[in-house]
């Protein structure tokens, strides 16, 4: 039996709805939630990704991907309208998915898969905080005795304070923050890449791939995993759902908004750092500037302003994505009858978001695998999600013609991405059990 969704839901008792998902937002405020969601610190892992393809199909395969996500996006939005003409406002990507495709299992599908994602994220933007602490730290002391999985605790610490927002449109300022905090860290890492080409302590420059063909294959579709987890954004319906209704158009000036962003960063760090390092670039372009050994390839002022803003915006990126999760959470344990800050409402909130931030931080201390948590997110999750349940979503309900452009351009996206989906995770599957031998739990080192 599929779920059977009403033509009109009603959303009196959904304090999912009516306390996360609150639609009252303008388009300029989904452009800001959209730039939070894709054009993050992970932008740092570029140049790592990179490493696995060279120049050239490095920058085609970013370009694709740019394209590629941007028309998925458009297609999500247009199926969202479509749907809201109709009559039925989706503000929830597994209602969507079900509805269109009327079928029950696609609505827990979809549950586990942004439950993934916004799981991975979390992880990734607390382990990643915590390493931006560690580098301030370790600069200014550096026989300092704290371990990462400290940081990481602190990091934890900050989000769960940070997560009582309670709704999804209250972080508008913070996504606006975050936009200006993505170009302000960009145009210092790029400053500090050129400056390090040109310092005395430059690293030799080697560009060749893995020598083993068989390699070389694992390591491209391994890096293809983790640009499409760069671009991914599994939560724009939930984006689109905090615009004030009418909604139709308003996600497409959102999403001009975010690729200007997109453009301005993505190919100016990809390129700058992947000049520099080569195929020794890390996993974050930062250590690459502070190596272990040796001072710093550029002033300590700005690569600390640079991890300073990299460490705000992850707290940005960690609210953001955290929002499906609490919406889930909320419809089951929140009661609309209540006022949002009653005692009823506000203890669950409080005891549910801390639970969740503290699992989040748990994960990341424990297993530090930022650049193969990627890589694994990006393919199982982000492929499947954003390069081709919209084409699908879109072919069905706008049924074009099995002769038309569009018909054809999104039958090639599907098939094609659920190739490169199931080689991605295989081949970062493989990269991080390989992997584990080079760590132990609670390890003081992000491995790359």
């Amino acid at each position: 039996m599929g779920i059977q969704l009403p033509v009109t839901e009603d959303r009196i008792s959904d304090a999912g709805a009516s306390f996360v998902l609150q639609s009252k937002g303008e388009w300029w405020h989904a452009g800001f939630h959209l730039t939070t969601a894709i054009v993050g610190p992970t932008i740092l892992t570029l140049p790592y990704a990179f490493r696995g393809l060279g120049w050239g199909l490095g920058f085609f395969c970013l370009t694709i991907m740019a394209v590629v996500t941007f028309y998925s996006y458009f297609l999500m939005s247009k199926v969202l309208d479509h749907c809201e003409k109709a009559g039925r406002r989706h503000i929830r990507f597994r209602e969507l998915a079900a509805d269109v495709l009327g079928s029950g299992w696609m609505f827990y599908f979809v549950i586990f898969i942004q439950t993934a994602i916004n799981t991975g994220v979390g992880i990734g933007a607390i382990l990643l905080s915590g390493q931006c602490l560690q580098i301030i730290y370790s600069n200014l002391y550096p026989n300092g005795s704290m371990k990462l999985y400290e940081f990481i605790a602190i990091v934890t610490g900050v989000m769960i304070i940070l997560s009582q927002l309670p709704t999804f449109h209250s972080l508008r300022h913070v996504s606006l923050a975050s936009l200006l905090l993505s170009l302000g860290y960009a145009f210092l890492i790029i400053a500090a890449c050129i400056i390090a080409a040109m310092s005395k302590e430059a690293p030799e420059r080697e560009y060749s791939l893995e020598s083993s063909p068989k390699s070389r294959v694992f390591s491209a579709f391994t890096s293809i995993s983790i640009l499409a987890a760069i671009f991914g954004n599994g939560i724009l319906p939930e984006i689109q759902a905090t615009l004030a209704a009418p909604a139709s158009g308003k996600m497409v000036k959102g999403l001009l908004m975010c690729y200007c962003v997109i453009f301005v960063t993505f190919y100016a760090i990809a390129a700058s750092g992947y000049w520099v390092f080569g195929n020794r670039a890390s996993s974050n372009i930062l250590l690459s500037l502070t190596p272990d050994t040796g001072p710093p390839l550029a002033p300590a002022w700005i690569l600390g302003l640079a991890v300073i803003f990299v460490l705000l915006q992850l707290l940005a990126i960690g609210l953001v994505y955290s929002q499906v999760a609490y919406e889930i959470m909320e419809k089951q344990s929140a009661d609309t009858k209540k006022g949002m800050f009653s005692k009823r409402n506000l203890i669950p909130r409080l005891i549910l978001r801390s639970i969740y931030m503290i699992i989040c931080g748990f994960f990341a201390a424990m297993l530090p695998f930022f650049g193969d948590i990627s890589a694994v997110v990006g393919a199982i999750c982000f492929i499947p999600l954003d390069f081709i349940l919209p084409m699908l979503l879109y072919n069905i309900t706008h049924n074009p013609p099995k002769s038309s452009l569009t018909y054809s351009i999104n039958l090639a996206i599907i098939v094609v991405f659920t190739g490169v989906g199931l080689l991605g995770s295989f081949s970062s599957i493989r990269k991080l059990v390989l992997d584990t031998s080079k760590f132990k739990l609670f390890s003081n080192d992000v491995v790359d």
